[in-house]
C-alpha cells in the first residue's frame, strides 16, 4: 500500500509539473529573461547598430537630471490618480447596482451591457473616442453646441487631454473589474444584512460597515492591478495624442517608446524602463502598507 501511495503522489506531482510547465516557460521567455536583459542593457550605450559601449551607472545618473523623464513620471502619476480612483468607484458602484437588481435575467442583461466595452481592444476604443473627442466635428462637441454650451478642445487642450485619454482606459476596463466586485458581493452572507436591518442600519451604513470590510481583499486586488495598468498606459496615448499637446500626455512608457524606437537609444530606454519598474514596485508596497494588507 505504501508503494502505491508513493507512486500515486509521484504521478500527481508529475502531472502538476506537466500542467504548469507551459506557463512557467512563457513567463521565463516573455517576462523574466526580458527583465534581466533590460537590466543588463541599461548599463550600456547602444543603438542596436553598433557594438555596445559599457557606461556603468552613467545612464542612471543622466536619468536623474532628465527633465523630460521627471515630467513623464508626474504625468503618469496624474493619470494613475484619475484612472485608479475612477475605476474603483465606478466598478464598485456598478457591481452594487447590478447585485441589487431583482431577477436573474435582468442582472445578466445589465452585466453583459456593462462588461461589453472590455471586449473591444484598446486601439479600437482609442480610435473611436478620438473621433468622438474631435474638436471640430466630433459628436461630443455637437451635443455640447446643441445644448447651448461652448465647444471644447478636448485632445487639443493641455488641461483636458490627459482626462480624455483616461476616459478611454476607464471605459474599457471598469466592466471587467465590476465582474470581480460582483463575485465578491455574491459571497457576502445575506444574514449580515438582515441583522443590520433589524438593528436599524440604513443602506449607507450597511455598505460602509458590512460590504466594504468584507470585500477588502477584492478591493486591494483591484487597486493594485489598476495601479500597475495605469503605469503601463501606452496604446491610447499613441493613437489619440502621441504625447501631446505640448507633452501634456507624454507618460513614461510613451517616453521609453520614443527613446527606443524613434531615437534608437536602447540603453537609456532600458534604464528608464528598469527605474519605472522599481518605482511601481515601491508604490505598490506603500499602497499595501497604507491599506494594512497582511
Amino acid at each position: 500500500m505504501g508503494k502505491k501511495k508513493q507512486g500515486g503522489k509521484r504521478r500527481e506531482t508529475m502531472t502538476a509539473v506537466f500542467m504548469i510547465a507551459p506557463e512557467i516557460l512563457l513567463m521565463l521567455v516573455f517576462i523574466f529573461i526580458p527583465i534581466v536583459h533590460a537590466c543588463y542593457i541599461s548599463l550600456f550605450d547602444w543603438n542596436a547598430l553598433r557594438a555596445k559601449s559599457f557606461v556603468g551607472i552613467s545612464n542612471y545618473m543622466k536619468m536623474l537630471k532628465d527633465s523630460t523623464f521627471k515630467n513623464s513620471i508626474l504625468i503618469t502619476g496624474k493619470y494613475a490618480v484619475i484612472y485608479v480612483s475612477a475605476i474603483y468607484v465606478l466598478s464598485l458602484a456598478a457591481a452594487v447596482f447590478v447585485n441589487s437588481i431583482k431577477g436573474k435575467k435582468r442582472q445578466q442583461v445589465c452585466r453583459v451591457g456593462i462588461y461589453l466595452p472590455n471586449t473591444v481592444s484598446t486601439i479600437v476604443a482609442a480610435t473611436l473616442w478620438a473621433f468622438l473627442f474631435n474638436s471640430r466635428n466630433g459628436y461630443i462637441n455637437k451635443l455640447l453646441t446643441e445644448a447651448g454650451l461652448k465647444r471644447q478642445l478636448f485632445l487639443g487642450s493641455q488641461s483636458q487631454a490627459l482626462v480624455c485619454v483616461a476616459i478611454v482606459g476607464i471605459w474599457v476596463v471598469f466592466g471587467y473589474d465590476m465582474i470581480i466586485f460582483l463575485s465578491a458581493l455574491k459571497d457576502v452572507p445575506g444574514d449580515y444584512y438582515e441583522a443590520a436591518k433589524i438593528d436599524g442600519a440604513n443602506a449607507v451604513q450597511r455598505f460602509f460597515r458590512i460590504t466594504l470590510p468584507l470585500i477588502k481583499g477584492t478591493s486591494i486586488f483591484i487597486l493594485i492591478t489598476t495601479l500597475v495598468a495605469s503605469f503601463q498606459v501606452f496604446d491610447q496615448v499613441r493613437v489619440m495624442t502621441a504625447g501631446g499637446p505640448g507633452k501634456a500626455t507624454e507618460v513614461t512608457v510613451y517616453y521609453i517608446f520614443q527613446l527606443a524606437f524613434e531615437q534608437y537609444r536602447f540603453g537609456y530606454a532600458s534604464t528608464i524602463a528598469v527605474s519605472l519598474s522599481l518605482i511601481l514596485m515601491l508604490v505598490t508596497i506603500v499602497q499595501l502598507k497604507l491599506l494594512k494588507f497582511k
